[in-house]
């Protein structure tokens, strides 16, 4: 806003005599308006400007510099006061004057403060939608949604999207949305999110005994983002439906992943009982070799190898 004060300052107006008394006037407007702004009252001001302009386009040719001159400061302050009303999170007001200054900048040419408004307006949603997600998430999924809609390519929208749906319960919706994500610019947080919603739903299948589901589910969260918890899942599922080839297979592969884990010890002594049972003796014994250091499996693990001897 200095820039514009400054040219304001700048200007020098010239009357002839035709019209003399109604340029005066105009420009007396004007001049007003530029005080109101120096004094930082945008709104006075845009009045005052938007008036000087109407007048000064009635004059014809001796309102010519008046008339050019309002129409590189009006748009100017529309602008300026979208930015305040982003700055107090009034962001119904902030989008509803960005959108006001799309229609000024493109009727007075201003070719920077039009690319600027279509910038901050997607951003302006996006703030909006972010204050909503935690506290309404299907109001913030409508937002996201507009934004997805004005440019399939904003992934972080998408994302975030994604987020609302799934707390909204459209765990579908969300699906399409974190891809949606991931395939524009989002894939690292988008992969996660996606690991998470169907490690989730693997637990919620297990603990509701649909194992097959539970299977599913676990080995797409592992899928989506190496998972060593959906390899357990995977496991437990299939040894409580009686997939025990499928059992040692998975719980292999989570000893595998996460070595280190406090219940290696744990998955170990089953694997080598599933072998066992499976009269694998070299493999039972090699897996009970694993669980004997455990501190609570390890003497019955210990026991199994000597009497496998």
């Amino acid at each position: 806003m200095k820039k514009i004060i400054a040219s304001l300052a700048a200007v020098v107006f010239a009357a002839g005599l035709v019209g003399a008394q109604d340029f005066a006037g105009i420009t007396e407007i004007y001049n007003n308006g530029a005080a109101s702004l120096t004094a930082g009252d945008k709104a006075g001001a845009l009045a005052s400007f938007e008036e000087a302009l109407e007048k000064a386009t009635a004059l014809g040719e001796e309102g010519k510099d008046i008339v050019e001159n309002c129409k590189n400061i009006i748009p100017n302050i529309n602008l300026s006061i979208a930015k305040d009303f982003i700055k107090a999170s009034d962001y119904d007001s902030a989008i509803q004057k960005l959108v006001a200054v799309l229609e000024i900048a493109k009727n007075f040419g201003a070719e920077d403060i039009l690319a600027e408004a279509e910038g901050l307006i997607p951003q302006v949603k996006m703030q909006k939608g972010n204050g909503l997600l935690k506290e309404n998430p299907a109001a913030a999924a409508e937002i996201y949604k507009e934004i997805i809609d004005a440019d399939a390519t904003n992934g972080m929208a998408a994302l975030r999207l994604g987020q609302a749906l799934g707390a909204s319960g459209d765990s579908d919706g969300a699906v399409a949305a974190f891809e949606q994500a991931a395939a524009n610019g989002q894939e690292k947080m988008a992969l996660k999110q996606l690991s998470t919603l169907f490690l989730k739903k693997a637990s919620a299948a297990l603990k509701s005994k649909s194992f097959g589901d539970a299977v599913t589910a676990a080995l797409k969260a592992n899928e989506y983002l190496a998972n060593p918890q959906a390899l357990q899942i995977a496991g437990q599922a299939s040894q409580l439906a009686g997939k025990n080839n499928d059992a040692i297979k998975y719980f292999t592969q989570y000893l595998e992943a996460a070595p280190d884990a406090k219940n290696a010890g744990q998955i170990a002594y089953t694997v080598g009982a599933l072998y066992q049972g499976a009269k694998n003796i070299e493999k039972a014994k090699e897996f009970y070799q694993k669980a004997a250091s455990d501190p609570k499996y390890g003497a019955e693990a210990q026991k199994l190898l000597n009497s496998l001897k």
